[in-house]
């Protein structure tokens, strides 16, 4: 149910966004998107700020790049954004005809601007909707009791997020619902099986290493200050508790 909410706000307020979102000013826009990025990268600073050893987010994230950049995560989630677009953003190819009837030299427009845009939407929006403690607690909670309050309150802020990013960014923001059904819907049917697996230093760890990831977020795609592959370091998310358990397992804390 709380997942079900949260593709439904992110739809409304994507869907606000991209009708009513032309009609504000650009520099309205774009300093709601920059107030989101700065919101982001403050919430971020407070989710690493809860980890409890440094030393095991920065193994984390390294780790996690490493094995980001092998399986190419980054480039996997723009061909995944690609193929959508292709398939339901209506750019087909337009094949000119002429009178004349002799040959016709076909130009197609591959619309590279667009999709990038498309793209640019679509990791956004899946990126900020997903990672976060709120994410993970909600799901669990969720999952576990059929409480779904946290994901509710999750709802209404991805709601106005959705709102924000679509004005601006497009409709690759409406189909971050997918990322949302297959991640978050996945951990909460999981639940039952990781609240017996994730202990509280494993969270505190992953929290702190999806904070790592909001900045990155913040940095490159809201704020726009430098290019980060944010999507390669994915797998530090389960990196992190990974590293806590062989700590334990050696009763280093």
């Amino acid at each position: 149910m709380g997942t079900l909410i949260n593709i439904a706000t992110v739809l409304f307020g994507g869907t606000l966004g991209l009708l009513f979102g032309s009609r504000l000013p650009d520099r309205l826009r774009k300093t709601v998107i920059s107030g989101l990025g700065l919101f982001t990268l403050a919430y971020g600073l407070y989710n690493f700020l809860k980890t409890q050893n440094p030393l095991i987010v920065l193994g984390s994230v390294l780790l996690g790049a490493l094995l980001g950049e092998w399986w190419k995560i980054e480039e996997g989630l723009q061909n995944a954004g690609k193929w959508l677009e292709s398939h339901f953003n209506g750019q087909k190819a337009q094949t000119p005809t002429e009178k004349t009837g002799g040959p016709v030299e076909v130009t197609q427009d591959n619309g590279s601007d667009s999709s990038r845009n498309f793209v640019r939407a679509f990791l956004t929006a899946s990126l900020v909707f997903c990672i976060g403690p709120m994410t993970i607690l909600g799901s669990i909670q969720n999952g576990l009791n059929g409480d779904y309050s946290l994901l509710a309150i999750k709802s209404v802020l991805d709601g106005f997020a959705a709102l924000a990013f679509a004005s601006t960014l497009g409709v690759g923001v409406l189909f971050s619902v997918i990322v949302i059904l297959l991640f978050q819907g996945g951990l909460t049917l999981l639940a039952g099986q990781l609240i017996a697996i994730i202990s509280p230093a494993m969270m505190a760890e992953m929290t702190a290493v999806g904070g790592i990831l909001l900045l990155g977020i913040a940095i490159s795609s809201l704020l726009e200050i430098k290019p980060i592959r944010v999507g390669n370091f994915l797998p530090s998310l389960a990196i992190a508790p990974l590293i806590v358990a062989i700590l334990n397992v050696f009763g280093i804390k």
